[in-house]
């Protein structure tokens, strides 16, 4: 429960006054935070991953501990993985390699149908370190994809793009199972691929929201989808070049992905937006014997899991558009408390015309009571696109969407100008960072 400061009836009639500024100018809708396709995704049943985990646990039980390359635990998984997909009417296959002088093996899955041309295509490492079962390095990420490949199946999807999965072995060892992968596809087969989806540790028990910010279709399709959900992310550095998406994206296939953290410290920033414990690692148990079934942060698990579905459904549809031509600013700006307002400023150069009928603005605002907070855009001629009034019975944090503003009777190149005021006391924040979409 969030303890809040009561409020005097100056501060009322304050918030009064804030509906009345700028009352002549034009509003803003708020746009829906997550695209959908013409068939949404369904909700992955966190029981059913939760399944796949118990059983990759057990593998490791029963194989000295691990499912580590060239051992048995890392096979038996393998063999785990291809009967439920082959039970749900993938076509599968078997590909090996040689690593340190043992065997590696990588499962591929297609998905009947769909465009071979325009492939998109999920993946996560298998295999884990010698010293543990590797249940959320990498059982996670494994287990999430494994189930929305099943809700294809029991949907009996039918997108307009081919859809495609993969599960890498050594990846532990240097990426070596999906480098060989992509090493294996001639150039015309690569070009078919137009985006691979990596999940790389996705239940950290201390967990983070970071999305890879490789591509810019992809990342977008995920941080709309946290942002419909009211839930902040962050782009992700720590892993970056350190798992297999790092393979395709090194011969020039768009990647994008999901991760909750390793063995960097979350900080008080973090802990503040996302709960959890400052000062402690995302994953204490990172590479380590203590990766078991107690090292998942089940809510984490879950909300990516559905992500990884959303992003499935969204970007096989053959319907989705790139995001346009973006232009953002990230440096932060400080919101004085029930002080005056403050600018942030987005430069347009090199466009033709006016702007879009159907603008999109981003906004990150973050704010210990948004309900003090009144946003508006301003053009570069000046004008005023009400974005968000104040209301004193709104007492969330932060304001994290994307507003549609018709902006067609504006000149689009100039600087534009996000404007933000906080109208009452108490509260702090600040703006974190804003877009442009046209």
């Amino acid at each position: 429960m969030k303890l809040s400061v009561p409020r005097c009836s100056a501060v009322a009639a304050a918030f009064a006054l804030a509906g009345l500024l700028a009352s002549g100018a034009p509003t803003a809708s708020a746009a829906p935070a997550a695209p959908v396709s013409a068939l949404a995704a369904p909700d992955i049943p966190l029981a059913n991953v939760k399944a796949h985990l118990n059983r990759l646990q057990t593998i490791a039980t029963e194989n000295g501990g691990n499912r580590a390359h060239g051992r048995a635990g890392y096979k038996a998984s393998v063999d785990y993985v291809k009967a439920q997909l082959d039970a749900a009417g993938f076509t599968t296959a078997v590909q090996q390699f040689s690593y340190n002088g043992t065997t590696g093996y990588n499962l591929i899955a297609d998905w009947p149908g769909g465009d071979v041309n325009r492939t998109v295509m999920a993946g996560a490492h298998l295999d884990s370190v010698s010293s543990g079962a590797g249940i959320n390095d990498n059982g996670s990420g494994s287990a999430a994809v494994l189930e929305a490949a099943l809700a294809v199946s029991r949907a009996q999807l039918q997108p307009a793009k081919h859809l495609r999965f993969g599960w890498w072995g050594a990846e532990e060892l240097g990426l070596v199972g999906s480098k060989h992968y992509v090493n294996s596809l001639p150039s015309t087969e690569r070009s078919k691929l137009s985006g691979y989806l990596n999940f790389d540790m996705i239940g950290s028990p201390n967990p983070g929201y970071f999305v890879y910010d490789d591509d810019p279709v992809i990342e977008q399709t995920f941080k709309d989808y946290f942002a419909g959900r009211g839930v902040p992310t962050e782009i992700e550095t720590e892993g970056d070049g350190r798992s297999d998406h790092a393979s395709f994206k090194n011969v020039g296939i768009p990647v994008g992905g999901l991760f909750t953290g390793a063995s960097r410290t979350k900080t008080s920033a973090q802990a503040q937006k996302w709960g959890g414990t400052a000062g402690q690692a995302f994953d204490r148990c990172y590479h380590s014997s203590c990766d078991s079934l107690s090292n998942i942060n089940d809510t984490a698990l879950d909300r990516n899991s559905d992500a990884i579905a959303h992003a499935l459904w969204t970007l096989s549809a053959g319907t989705t558009e790139p995001p346009g031509e973006l232009y953002e600013n990230t440096t932060d700006v400080a919101i004085p408390d029930a002080g005056a307002a403050v600018t942030s400023t987005v430069s347009v150069t090199g466009r033709t015309g006016n702007a879009p009928a159907a603008l999109k603005v981003g906004v990150d605002i973050k704010h210990t009571w948004r309900g003090d907070v009144v946003v508006d855009l301003v053009a570069p001629d000046g004008t005023a696109y009400r974005l968000k009034n104040s209301s004193g019975s709104d007492s969330a944090d932060n304001v994290i969407t994307t507003y549609t503003v018709d902006a067609s009777s504006e000149a689009a190149n100039g600087d534009w100008k996000l404007r933000v005021q906080d109208v009452a006391r108490y509260d702090t924040g600040y703006i974190d960072s804003w877009k442009l979409t046209f």
